[in-house]
């Protein structure tokens, strides 16, 4: 069986904790979209990994993960995630591969990638890794992928400290290369499971462009970067936060204003309590009350078969809670997610409110144990995103998870 986790909203959901919880299930993942602009925190046994190029399966021995062909991969910072993850003890050697169809990340694209943000009139806010830059090059056919490594002609074309930095690092990238298509097929009936990067609404395509990442984040992609066709993918569960974040640039109709509501405001409690800050970059996540008009067109353009939500602990304490429901848009009321910045910059949220539930959800065995008034506004998430909520995470580690339904079914 194959299948896809994707973010079902501006990334940092809490995917790295789904694939390491999932992958234990699993017998290969592969890690099909981004570079080391992304970030997975996982914590296994209370102890915490920041992942940022290797598929979270990882931490499991007995798994195989793979960096699929639609990422971008920086040698550098590949190999020192791996430095990092033998000396605490993780075993990687043999067990992560790489599509010899992925591209390879150039130190001089980070500069550029830094400069090009900077000069914009309206920065995107990136992460500054080299990803935008990387992907630019392979749209214009002068991109570098770990196939092309005993491509003399090709390597030839790269300034002298380019080509240099990839010979450093030739035979370890060539030793964990792989066909990635040839390699699944021949692993039929395996259980594969496909991790996305990002969320599905910074997908270059379907998300909010021009405030998007570079790469296919949404569930198309998993074909694409996981080298398989898109009938062969089997079931796509889209996690997301109890509320909304995003980090960077770009609009964000629910966000709060911790400017209008001082110091202790319920973005800096939010914040705070759900350890709100980039994995990758440090940078505080901007905030907000779950968005249900975005979360419903991720469930529909990526077809999500099932939702995780994670972080609902966070809301613990409030005595109230809310969630959009539509946008008001110069007058107009929609429940439509629209393709036009302006548009999204301008919509005002509808809320309705639900009562909170003041008890602690950490330490409960089960979804059933969950108090009522949580209950009610899962269901109502449900109804509107007309999407069953099959995993509730409320909590870092892995037994803080609870499964409602059969994962591994069709």
């Amino acid at each position: 069986m194959n299948l896809v986790i994707i973010g079902a909203q501006w990334g940092d959901e809490g995917k790295g904790k789904i694939v390491d919880y999932l992958a234990g299930e699993s017998d290969i993942v592969v890690r099909y979209s981004g570079g080391a602009n992304a970030g997975h925190t996982i914590v296994a046994d209370g102890e915490e990994f920041a992942l940022h190029l290797v598929p979270s399966g990882i931490l499991y021995p007995d798994k195989t993960v793979i960096l699929g062909s639609c990422m971008v991969i920086d040698p550098k910072a590949l190999f020192d995630e791996i430095a990092m993850l033998e000396k605490r003890g993780v075993r990687t050697a043999g067990r992560v591969l790489i599509s010899d169809r992925a591209h390879i990340v150039l130190p001089h694209y980070i500069a550029l990638d830094k400069e090009r943000d900077a000069a914009r009139k309206q920065p995107i806010g990136t992460t500054g890794r080299g990803i935008g830059i990387t992907f630019s090059q392979k749209a214009e056919r002068d991109g570098i992928r770990l196939a092309d490594l005993e491509w003399q002609a090709k390597l030839d074309e790269l300034p002298a400290e380019s080509r240099d930095f990839i010979l450093s690092y030739k035979e370890r990238l060539q030793s964990m290369s792989v066909n990635l298509t040839a390699f699944l097929m021949r692993r039929k009936g395996r259980r594969v499971l496909f991790e996305g990067a990002q969320g599905a609404l910074l997908d270059i395509d379907s998300g909010t462009y021009p405030f998007v990442s570079s790469g296919m984040s949404g569930a198309a992609g998993a074909a694409a970067g996981g080298g398989l066709g898109p009938r062969s993918l089997d079931k796509v569960m889209g996690v997301f936060k109890a509320y909304s974040t995003r980090v960077g640039n770009g609009p964000f109709p629910t966000e709060f204003d911790p400017a209008r509501e001082g110091e202790g405001s319920l973005c800096s409690y939010i914040r705070e309590t759900g350890r709100e800050y980039g994995v990758t970059t440090g940078r505080p996540r901007r905030c907000g009350y779950l968005d249900l008009v975005a979360l419903r067109y991720a469930c529909d353009v990526n077809s999500i078969d099932s939702l995780v939500m994670t972080h609902l602990d966070v809301y613990d304490t409030l005595t109230e809670i809310k969630a959009c429901t539509a946008y008001d848009i110069n007058g107009t009321h929609t429940e439509d997610f629209p393709a036009s910045i302006p548009a999204l910059e301008a919509a005002r949220p509808v809320f309705k409110t639900f009562t909170g539930w003041r008890s602690p959800t950490t330490g409960i065995n089960g979804a059933e144990a969950l108090p009522p008034a949580a209950k009610d506004y899962i269901k109502f998430i449900e109804d509107y995103c007309r999407t069953r909520v099959g995993i509730i995470s409320v909590g870092k580690d892995r037994a803080q998870t609870f499964v409602r339904e059969s994962v591994w079914s069709v």
